[in-house]
């Protein structure tokens, strides 16, 4: 790595673009501090991927952790929607916040159906297109080639590309740049350690920064899928965005840093603190879901007869912590009057809160869960 060069600046004519040098090649570390860390990160998310294998019933909770991603990773692009607000459906969401709602709906979608897809597509250029498309869809980027590579040259800051803080590779080296970076993803035959390989493929992405919106919801994503596809997560539990959301300057300062000084060393240190933060607080988020699941059920023993149907209630809230009577009713089929019953009884064992202060059309909300994702 101490001879890594980033790339060169290129004149277009009226102004230069950032032409990074090709990533699929042989790579070294030399710099221990990095390769400490790397251990350190490598052992956290063994015990992290550990939780997918011996807690029952994991997928209920990987809603949640999906749903904490795309808040995040869409609040660091702007928007302002969070998790209580992600959890409502479209009509209970204010309009002002409709088109925040929207976007975090759609990075959630675009997530799940990634993971899915990794059943039939490799982690590829095609993947990314299709995971974009879905990003885009109906929002503000609609009219930006949703599953698109962009066809003309975008620029990050300022008003114009005058002024611009920064401005990526010329649109016609896109494609190129992108097998690059594929064939690197899969290149087998030069070793190089996977939580480098994709911190290495994020900083690349970002700085080509292939589509004309979206690519930084994209390139975290990436993150996420790689480590899937890899196996080095056999679910989808690991998140980073939140890291980069309460380190934001340091996150745009360390991709900064190696464009202009080459200091690659930086970023991976950066990236693996942010792995190991991460793992430890998952971990610790599924500590105490197990916890709570310990706490409330023996809680739901106390109501009988009501006791079955209270589970159903639960094993919806652990994957969708917010309800209404409705809901209630399809879960249980019971009659009105029995299902506003068991709901009484929820709220008196603390287990559910309504939050809209209404006389009619009550949502609940498993207060106590949604906390852990705070």
């Amino acid at each position: 790595m101490k001879t890594f060069k980033s790339g060169n600046r290129i004149n277009q004519g009226t102004y230069k673009s950032f032409q990074p040098n090709k990533i699929n090649q042989q790579w070294g570390i030399e710099d221990m501090e990095v390769l400490n860390l790397l251990s350190q990160a490598d052992r956290q998310l063994g015990r992290l991927d550990m939780y997918s294998e011996y807690i029952p019933n994991i997928e209920l909770f990987i809603s949640m952790h999906v749903l904490k991603e795309a808040t995040q990773s869409s609040k660091i692009e702007g928007t302002k929607t969070n998790i209580e607000d992600a959890l409502l459906d479209k009509e209970d969401v204010n309009d002002e916040k409709r088109d925040d709602w929207e976007e975090v709906q759609n990075y959630i979608e675009a997530l799940n159906s990634a993971i899915k897809n990794l059943e039939k597509l490799p982690f590829s250029s095609r993947l990314i297109r299709e995971t974009h498309k879905i990003l885009l869809q109906g929002v503000r980027g609609k009219h930006k080639l949703p599953g698109e590579f962009r066809s003309s040259q975008n620029w990050i800051g300022g008003a114009s590309i005058n002024d611009a803080t920064f401005i990526p590779p010329i649109h016609s080296s896109i494609n190129e740049y992108m097998g690059d970076l594929e064939n690197f993803a899969h290149n087998s035959e030069s070793f190089f350690p996977d939580l480098l390989k994709i911190a290495l493929i994020h900083y690349q992405f970002e700085t080509i920064h292939p589509f004309l919106d979206g690519n930084g919801r994209v390139g975290r994503l990436m993150i996420t899928l790689y480590l899937v596809e890899k196996g080095i997560l056999k679910k989808p539990i690991l998140y980073l965005s939140d890291f980069f959301e309460r380190n934001r300057i340091l996150y745009y300062d360390n991709l900064t840093k190696v464009r202009e000084k080459d200091d690659l060393s930086q970023w991976f240190k950066f990236f693996l603190v942010g792995v190991i933060e991460t793992t430890k607080s998952g971990i610790n988020t599924f500590d105490s879901i197990l916890k709570l699941q310990k706490e409330v059920e023996i809680k739901l023993q106390t109501l009988g007869s009501r006791s079955h149907n209270a589970q159903l209630i639960l094993n919806h809230l652990f994957q969708k912590p917010i309800i209404d009577a409705q809901k209630v009713k399809e879960l249980t089929s019971l009659s009105s009057p029995s299902v506003y019953k068991l709901i009484d009884e929820l709220e008196k064992l603390e287990i559910l809160t309504e939050i809209t202060g209404a006389k009619r059309g009550k949502i609940y909300s498993f207060r106590e869960y949604t906390r852990l994702f705070k």
